[in-house]
């Protein structure tokens, strides 16, 4: 089998491109996400939410928030699992929701959970007899009739019905069906997934794969357990290396060769572009954490600050927050990481006022 040998360089330009952070916009949102197959959900908005942060880097100002609640509305995207995924992916995730808590042998949180939902299973039969008969409806709408409580040292302990609705997404019995502000809506899955001929579980498993290394481009074949997305790729693509790099990669064989002009752009912490902490620092060579959870004291870059792109590089952080009752978006500082030229600072620039632009505010500094 064929090991490509690519530069550093080479494999930032393959990963910016296949994130669609290159010189040439996508046009239209539904087609971004079939792309780059998923947006995170998060509810901090700093600046803004992530999802609507993530489609405003590639789409720029032409996109309209109201264009995502269209869409789900649509069910041409759906929510899962605190991601938004194109509909027909979701056929990609039934066999596994068919086999929960997983095939073969179980570790012991899947036990725990196997036999807690067991327990509740006439508060599960209730949800779903109230689901059909008046949904969708919130969480709080639904009935706790749980003989076993939820125990955690989180924020979910004791929080039934949240707890056992998350599990029975997963068992691909209820789905998110829409939202009233930040709270979930909940109905039969079967209401809201479209009605597709399941793929067989490690076809399903490898297609998945195949799909996150396209919205990759470059990905290690193994790594470590991640809650939203996983970060690795198993045997998807072709084998690469990476000059100065440890270790074996797989890349899109379509993704190379490609021409490649880069610009600016500000992103979410949540980007997929940095979301695998270790692959940034390899690749990209950019130190970066998200340091909201942080005492003020001890952040060095800001409570939600964007990293900055620049062509094929991570040039610096934003730290910045929308101040709406003041109309303006405060920038409170850009730390760069390189010697940015004229030209640089002032595509960077331009990207601040289009952000504030884009939220309807002003820049002010600090």
């Amino acid at each position: 089998m064929v090991t490509h040998t690519l530069s550093r360089r080479d494999a930032r330009r393959i990963a910016v491109h296949a994130q669609w952070l290159h010189r040439q916009r996508p046009t239209e949102l539904v087609e971004l996400v079939r792309h780059i197959t998923l947006l995170q959900i998060d509810p901090t908005a700093a600046v803004a939410p992530s999802a609507h942060l993530v489609a405003w880097s590639r789409l720029g100002s032409a996109y309209d928030p109201a264009d995502l609640d269209r869409a789900l509305q649509k069910r041409e995207l759906v929510e899962l699992r605190a991601t938004i995924r194109p509909a027909e992916d979701i056929v990609l995730y039934r066999a596994e929701m068919a086999a929960w808590p997983g095939e073969g042998p179980l570790r012991n949180w899947q036990e725990f959970r196997r036999d807690w939902v067991k327990a509740n299973d006439a508060c599960r039969r209730d949800i779903l007899r109230r689901l059909s008969a008046s949904g969708p409806l919130p969480s709080r709408e639904l009935p706790d009739t749980c003989a076993i409580p939820w125990r955690s040292t989180g924020w979910t302990n004791n929080r039934n019905v949240t707890q056992l609705l998350e599990f029975m997404v997963s068992r691909g019995e209820v789905a998110v069906a829409g939202r009233l502000g930040n709270e979930r809506l909940w109905d039969l899955a079967e209401r809201v997934y479209p009605d597709i001929p399941v793929v067989p579980l490690k076809e399903a498993a490898y297609r998945r794969d195949e799909r996150r290394l396209s919205a990759l481009g470059i990905a290690r074949s193994r790594g470590p357990e991640h809650p939203v997305e996983p970060l690795d790729v198993h045997q998807a693509g072709e084998a690469a290396v990476v000059e100065g790099v440890r270790g074996t990669w797989r890349v899109d064989p379509t993704r190379l060769g490609q021409s490649f002009t880069g610009r600016a752009a500000l992103l979410s912490p949540f980007d997929r572009v940095l979301h695998d902490r270790k692959r940034t620092a390899d690749l990209f060579e950019f130190d970066y954490a998200l340091e909201m959870y942080k005492p003020a004291a001890s952040r060095r870059w800001g409570y939600f600050a964007l990293p900055v792109l620049y062509g094929d590089r991570l040039v610096g952080k934003l730290d910045a927050a929308a101040d709406r009752k003041a109309g303006v978006l405060r920038v409170n500082a850009l730390q760069w990481d390189i010697e940015p030229s004229k030209a640089i600072a002032a595509a960077v620039d331009r990207e601040i006022h289009d952000l504030a632009m884009w939220l309807g505010l002003s820049v002010a500094a600090a």
